[in-house]
């Protein structure tokens, strides 16, 4: 495993696990979401959710803006907007 994927994992780890000391605005946790999906998942896949569908657009639309970012590039953005809050 790389040295990249590997903080990238234990990155994710600390946001999944974090007792909730970091407040993010909802534009902040849609960018780490989109990088998120584009480090695991690759570009965009699948039809646009509905225009009631809010929630479920907006994280498609944040993904979709990353569009032909490679996955070790969305894993460094990751990392980095991560580090960001932590300091």
């Amino acid at each position: 495993m790389s040295d990249l994927k590997k903080t990238f994992e234990e990155t994710v780890d600390y946001v999944q696990n974090a007792d909730g000391d970091v407040q993010l605005s909802n534009e902040q946790k849609l960018q780490m979401y989109a990088l998120y999906k584009q480090s695991t998942a690759g570009d965009v896949s699948g039809k646009k959710p509905g225009m009631m569908d809010f929630v479920a657009r907006a994280k498609y639309s944040a993904w979709e803006e990353l569009k032909g970012l490679s996955s070790d590039e969305a894993m460094q953005k990751y990392i980095n907007e991560v580090k960001s809050f932590k300091s």
